[in-house]
This record gives C-alpha cells, sequence and structure tokens, in this order.
C-alpha cells in the first residue's frame, strides 16, 4: 500500500479514545511510595511523613493493571495497530516519553484516568527501518482533578533491508539529561553524578539534586565493584533480544551459563549497590541465573550488544 493511501486512514485515527474510564487499582499509599523510593535510592523528605507527597515520576504507576491487567482498553488502539501490521509495519519499538506534572499526588488520592491516540506520523526512514510514530496521551486524575498528562509514543514500521539478521537490544533513550552517561559508557567509564552544591551523588542521571535542588553538577567515575542488592529472574515473556549475557565468536549472545538460552530466558535483572553507596539495575552475569543471591560481590563489565551498542553489566566476582 502506497504512502498517500495509508496515511489517511490512520491519521483518522487521531484523537479517538484507547482508554476511557479507567480506575486505578489502589489509591495512592504510602507503602508504594516506600517501595519506590527504596528501589530508587530517594532520600528526599518530601515522599515522608504526615504532608506526605509521592515522587512525581510515579505518575503512571498509579495507573498500571499489574500482572491481571486492567480493563476499559477502546477498540480503536487495537483497530490502529492491526492497519499497520496489514500493512507490513508490524515492528515496535518504544522511542519515548512524556510526563507533565499539574499537582501533587498524596496518599488517598483515588486515581481515574482516560487515554487517546494524540498523534500518527507521516512515514519516516529510520536507521531500524520506514514507519509510523505513534503517540498516547493519557490524562491522570486525582479526586477528579488532573493532577498530570503522560505520553507515550512508538514507532511502528518494517525493518530496514539489509541489516543483522535476529532481534536486536531496543535502543536506550539518549537524551539531553542523561547524553553524558551514554558517552562514558562508550568509553568504557561508569560515570556517576555528583551535586555541585551537597556533593550527594545520584544516579540514575537527573536535571537536578533531589537533595538541595540544585542544577549544577559534575561527575565521578566509578570504581566498578559493588553488590547485588537485590534482584528478579525474568522467566517469561521470552525475548530473544535479550537471549544471553555474553558475547559468542559472532559478536552475539553465546547463551552460554552466563545467561539465557538463544531463546532469550530465563536471566538475572539485579539493582545492583555500587562501593560510590549509589544503585543502578543492570544484569548480573557469570553464573546461571538460578545461582544469583543478595549479597554477591560483583565487578562491572562492558558488553557489547551489538555492532552498535554497549552496556554496562556487573560479572559475579570470581566467576569466569
Amino acid at each position: 500500500m502506497s504512502e498517500d493511501g495509508l496515511y489517511p486512514r490512520l491519521k483518522a485515527y487521531e484523537g479517538r479514545s484507547a482508554s476511557a474510564s479507567g480506575v486505578g487499582k489502589d489509591p495512592v499509599n504510602e507503602p508504594m511510595i516506600r517501595h519506590w523510593c527504596e528501589v530508587m535510592g530517594d532520600r528526599n523528605p518530601a515522599y515522608e511523613g504526615p504532608d506526605a507527597i509521592a515522587p512525581p515520576t510515579m505518575l503512571q504507576a498509579w495507573t498500571m493493571g499489574g500482572l491481571s491487567g486492567r480493563t476499559g482498553r477502546t477498540g480503536a488502539h487495537d483497530e490502529l495497530f492491526a492497519l499497520l501490521d496489514g500493512a507490513g509495519f508490524a515492528a515496535v519499538v518504544a522511542t519515548d516519553c512524556e510526563q507533565e506534572y499539574l499537582r501533587p499526588l498524596r496518599p488517598g488520592h483515588r486515581i481515574t484516568f482516560d487515554s487517546v491516540i494524540e498523534t500518527v506520523s507521516p512515514r519516516k526512514t529510520t536507521k531500524l527501518g520506514t514507519g509510523y510514530f505513534v503517540t498516547t496521551r493519557m490524562d491522570i486524575r486525582a479526586d477528579g482533578e488532573l493532577a498530570g498528562t503522560h505520553r507515550f509514543r512508538i514507532l511502528k514500521y518494517a525493518p530496514a533491508a539489509g541489516r543483522r539478521p535476529g532481534p536486536r537490544r531496543p535502543r536506550p533513550v539518549v537524551n539531553r539529561d542523561n547524553a553524558g552517561f551514554w558517552e562514558g559508557v562508550a568509553g568504557h567509564r561508569l560515570l556517576i553524578q555528583r551535586c555541585a552544591s551537597c556533593a550527594r551523588l545520584r544516579f540514575p542521571w537527573l536535571p537536578g539534586c533531589g537533595a538541595c535542588g540544585s542544577a549544577e553538577w559534575d561527575t565521578v567515575e566509578a570504581e566498578g565493584s559493588g553488590t547485588v542488592y537485590s534482584y528478579v529472574v525474568m522467566h517469561h515473556p521470552r525475548f530473544p533480544a535479550f537471549g544471553g549475557a555474553d558475547e559468542g565468536p559472532d559478536g552475539g549472545p553465546d547463551g552460554g551459563p552466563d545467561g539465557a538460552g538463544a531463546d532469550g530466558g530465563p536471566y538475572a535483572v539485579g539493582l545492583i549497590e555500587l562501593a560510590e553507596g549509589v544503585r543502578m539495575v543492570s544484569n548480573v552475569i557469570g553464573v546461571p541465573y538460578d545461582k544469583v543471591r543478595i549479597g554477591m560481590p560483583v565487578r562491572l563489565e562492558f558488553m557489547r550488544a551489538d555492532e552498535e551498542l554497549e552496556l554496562p553489566v556487573f560479572r559475579v566476582a570470581g566467576a569466569g
């Protein structure tokens, strides 16, 4: 189907409801706020005590359906994707998300939400292939008042001819707030932000200090050692692009004892506490996934996922 024939049909979905009258499964509550802050290492006092608010970046968390899913999604979303699939744009990758915060969320607030297909772009050609960017906007309300918006953008595309066969790791979203981190990774350096005002270290990278609010910062290079603070094992669904943790002779994951098999599972994802005191999420390699344990010492390595992408991972000390 030609672009001229398809795009008007896609654009007709703009403004149509993707979900209506959604209700958060739980009201905003202190345990979820505490768990979020513990995982993120966020000690901001605004998230504790009788006047606590929820971290703004939790905005979407209150709308999630969990393992049992949620009801209320309309047919427009599925129809749009079926139309793209049928035209040959069957591959999909998430590209970015935007959040706007309009009022603080506090324990006890009941969350409701609606979402709409906001925009469908004209056909674009990218390194991955040719396709269309679809943006969905969710309006999130607290006790009936608009609290924020969440925009999520994906690319539905036909893979470019001549690309390396087999699935590739999704590309990280690089923006002005985290570009320095990925530049460090490319040079085999794990950089941690340090507030220029109060000297507090922070990870992941953020535009301002959560402790004192300063927007000024520099970086320190991580020494590379750490411990497994917590971990999960990914069993399902299986993603072949995450099929192993070490490179085989062809430059791809070898599916050996360090991680998953070539079919994409299972594999261990760890919350690593670095020697510097901050925590980050990455793969734990060097031992079978079912041998990973909390407290294990690990050491930083850089894994080449493909010809364009390197990632920081953590090998169990003494393994391999």
